[in-house]
């Protein structure tokens, strides 16, 4: 069981999940803070010191506290600021992962692009070029 687990682990496809999920977890910070060191603020002044994070409605009348921290400890609250946030969140990224992809793709393409050119003009080699011209001289006699 011991080596059955050993070639599991070693195969390809779970290295790459194990690299894509540290990495997407490190993504995902450096996104969550774009969001709210430089995305929020700029949203802030823009709508006049808005902050998304301490918008809430409390579900308790024992709530009376102003920030959303306070409030949690006072009781339960509807938190719609924090999912105002985590969308914002979502679509920043969808849009950097977008850009991400069809970056890669255009660059893709044009390398393919590129090789089939060189692939055009480069001469046969040798060989087939021999086996060309066997075959044309047989098409003529």
């Amino acid at each position: 069981m011991l080596n059955e687990f050993k070639t599991f682990i070693a195969r390809g496809n779970v290295m790459d999940l194990a690299v894509g999920v540290i990495i997407g977890g490190a993504f995902g910070l450096i996104v969550n803070s774009l969001v709210q060191d430089i995305v929020m603020p700029v949203v802030g002044v823009i709508f006049g010191g808005f902050d998304f994070s301490n918008y809430f409605l409390p579900l308790s009348s024992k709530v009376t506290a102003t920030s959303l921290a306070a409030a949690r400890e006072q009781g339960a609250v509807f938190a719609y600021g924090n999912f105002i946030t985590v969308v914002i969140n979502f679509v920043i990224l969808a849009w950097i992962i977008f850009l991400m992809v069809k970056g890669v793709n255009t660059l893709r393409a044009s390398l393919e692009k590129q090789e089939k050119k060189v692939a055009e003009e480069a001469p046969p080699a040798a060989d087939i070029q021999l086996l060309t011209e066997i075959r044309d001289l047989l098409k003529t006699r």
